[in-house]
């Protein structure tokens, strides 16, 4: 670890504090009005929420609490979606950003997920994967939300709720943490309450890590400095910035060959250590406004600016079969050499106002609102690329090939084609209304929509416009059951253009969701099961007659079966446990859009496992003089999944098992060890090609210190 890198970790670990356990969800999101007649703003509400709180809402919610994650030692986006029902890990481009699928659906597999951050779009552009050091929570919303956030995959909605200044008392806490293949951590931040109106907190990480591949290391500094101005009861101006610096080789994995997975060890670098790391940075802004308007209306206004860029380069193996030497000779691998400078501006600006008012005996719970984003690309792309390989021809260094049993690394073509110069900006605005009516004490019906507006220009220009209608219902069956119902539509953009240069339509979608949701009288139990079926039409497929472009022609299906449990039981037992059951698939027949190859009716989508199942149990005690002690374990179950498109390729089915202890000898200094895959499993996150698979962590061991104040 460099000297620079070493003094910002102690730096931070010496310097500067952070909560070590993050306040309940209620303190950052329900302004709520005392008893007295008097209007008090105890925290910042949610954009799109209304309110409407989260157990009322007729469609599954799943929340990830920051302090689970923080007990688990998870510090990345991806592993905390691991412990959510019903999300699968998808290709996550050579490891530089997150990708997921909710429900069966992923999105486009050339972009980020479009996950939100305090309702802002975080996914887009492209800002390396989230670090989790500034999350108070995650919320994931299950199912049609089209009607509300506009534009996405009708699966579900993740939103990350950071950390933020709070004006009620000073606090903090700082970490450091050592782990296997030379990872070191450190956490810190700092909530300081200048005033009874002003509160500043600064939140930041930084990390120097090997890994489990040959060759690789990566390192990263982020930091969440925010703001809160609170001039009187009723108003709240909150500010965040996000920054990230963060520098990781870009590589596609391991590769299957003759489709069989484990020839080579997981270890295996394909790529070339001389490419160095991919830099990626980010700098972004939110500005947010919320004032009491009464003592039921509230008026909230943000801004947001996010500016996200990588470069790099890479020597991937090359996917063309005509260019591919590794068929042939078994163990000579052609790649390709690419470079890469992708830039992307994210600015949004949303207001909205929600309430409430009656009618007669009904409350009728209105949100309308409206937002407006802009989005600019500017992505530059330059390779050099194998020729074409005839069988048994001598392998010559214009295939900058390797041999995956015996890599001899320091081939650097220089790529002189340009393969992408793309100047293109992205513009929508949307216009969104809901109302949860409550039409008895146990009986709500919600019914919303939204009107967006999508403008493309540059590259396949083109204007779209599209209504997405919601509906759903909650009935209480008994004072801890209620059974839930919900209908949306939704759609996302496609890009590019068809055989006759018109521009793509978009994709479409349609939801349906029946669910029964139990919450225990003293809140400690919460379960839900949920039924879903979603269907999905103008996917891009390759064009039949042979053009080599796209056409919106495909057609697919998801159906599952989702059950989840919270519980936090006496003895300071707690446990979190899920299941999902998805059955995504294609139900028209096409080729796929990349390669050409055969879709046939009913063929599963790629990366989607059937059956998913977690389980988290931990127990706290008291271990005499040496103070609480926690010990807990975790088992992690994923089946075999579809590899490639169009390929009888599959990654097996794996079952990880985490173990964790903790010892807290004092209230402010916790001291905790964290296994993952104790049993040292080989296992594969996610593929977009038998020559491009992703291969997971061995057995890691994590030790940490904490100190709260």
């Amino acid at each position: 670890m460099t000297t620079w890198k070493s003094a910002i970790i102690a730096a931070l670990v010496t310097g500067t504090a952070s909560t070590a356990f993050p306040m309940a969800a209620q303190a950052q999101d329900a302004p709520e009005a005392d008893t007295s007649g008097d209007i008090v703003v105890t925290g910042l509400r949610q954009q799109y929420r209304g309110d409407v709180p989260l157990e009322e809402i007729p469609q599954t919610v799943q929340t990830l609490d920051g302090e689970v994650l923080n007990e688990l030692n998870i510090t990345g986006l991806a592993e905390s979606l691991d412990l959510a029902s019903g999300i699968s890990r998808q290709n996550n481009f050579g490891g530089l950003w997150d990708s997921f699928a909710i429900r069966g659906f992923a999105g486009d597999e050339n972009f980020p997920s479009g996950f939100l951050v305090n309702g802002f779009n975080g996914g887009r552009g492209y800002g390396g994967p989230r670090d989790a050091s500034n999350i108070e929570r995650i919320e994931v919303l299950k199912g049609p939300n089209g009607s509300v956030f506009g534009r996405g995959e009708p699966g579900g909605t993740v939103n990350i709720i950071t950390k933020k200044a709070q004006i009620t008392e000073n606090f903090g806490s700082v970490s450091a943490s050592i782990g296997s293949f030379d990872t070191y951590r450190g956490e810190a931040d700092l909530n300081l309450v200048v005033s009874d109106t002003l509160a500043i907190r600064i939140n930041g990480a930084a990390q120097d890590a090997g890994s489990f591949r040959d060759t690789v290391d990566s390192n990263k500094i982020v930091a969440s400095p925010s703001i809160l101005f609170s001039p009187s009861s009723t108003t709240k101006i909150s500010y965040e910035m996000e920054y990230a610096d963060i520098n990781v080789p870009f590589e596609r994995g391991v590769v299957a060959v003759d489709g069989v997975l484990g020839l080579i060890p997981r270890s295996r670098f394909l790529d070339e250590p001389g490419n160095g790391a991919t830099e990626v940075g980010v700098l972004g802004h939110q500005l947010q406004f919320q004032q009491q308007l009464s003592r039921e209306w509230f008026l909230l206004i943000g801004a947001g600016y996010r500016d996200t860029s990588f470069t790099g380069y890479s020597s991937d193996p090359e996917l063309a079969a005509s260019r591919q030497t590794l068929d042939d000779t078994g163990n000579i691998l052609s790649r390709r050499r690419t470079f890469r400078d992708y830039d992307a501006k994210n600015m949004t600006i949303r207001g909205e106002i929600s309430g409430k008012f009656y009618t007669g005996s009904l409350t009728h719970h209105v949100l309308v609102g409206a937002d407006w984003d802009k989005f600019e690309l500017d992505l530059f792309q330059l390779r050099s690329r194998p020729p074409v390989y005839v069988p048994g021809s001598p392998i010559t260094s214009a295939y900058n090939a390797i041999d995956i049993f015996n890599p001899v690394y320091g081939q650097l073509p220089v790529p002189t084609a340009v393969i992408q110069d793309v100047d293109q900006t992205q513009k929508a605005y949307g216009v969104y209304f809901q109302d949860q009516i409550d039409l008895s004490e146990r009986f709500k019906v919600r019914l919303g929509g939204r009107y967006d507006h999508f403008e493309l220009s540059g590259q396949g220009g083109y204007t779209k416009e599209r209504f997405s209608p919601t509906a759903g219902a909650l009935y209480e069956l008994t004072d801890t059951l209620g059974i839930y119902a919900a209908y949306g539509e939704g759609f996302r953009p496609n890009s590019g253009v068809d055989p006759d240069g018109d521009a793509h339509p978009p994709e479409t979608s349609r939801s349906y969701e029946v669910g029964l949701r139990f919450t225990s009288l003293d809140d400690a139990i919460n379960a839900t099961v949920a039924v879903y079926e979603m269907k999905k039409s103008n996917i891009l497929t390759a064009d039949p007659l042979g053009s080599g472009l796209s056409v919106a022609a495909g057609a697919a299906k998801s159906r599952g079966v989702e059950a989840d449990i919270t519980a936090n039981l006496p003895s300071d037992i707690m446990i979190i446990a899920n299941y999902a059951y998805t059955d995504a698939k294609w139900t028209s027949a096409g080729a796929d859009k990349d390669f050409g190859l055969t879709i046939e009716v009913g063929d599963p989508l790629i990366n989607i496992p059937k059956h998913q199942a977690n389980l988290l149990v931990t127990k706290s005690f008291e271990a005499g003089m040496l103070g609480k002690a926690t010990i807990g374990g975790g088992v992690n179950y994923v089946s075999k999944r579809l590899g490639e498109t169009g390929v009888d390729f599959y990654l097996p089915d794996y079952t990880l098992v985490r173990a964790l202890a903790a010892l807290e000898p004092t209230d402010n200094l916790r001291l905790s060890v964290n296994v993952t895959n104790l049993f040292n499993e080989e296992w594969y996150a996610a593929s977009y090609h038998r020559w491009w698979v992703t291969p997971g962590t061995p057995r890691t061991i994590t030790g940490k210190v904490e100190l709260s104040f």
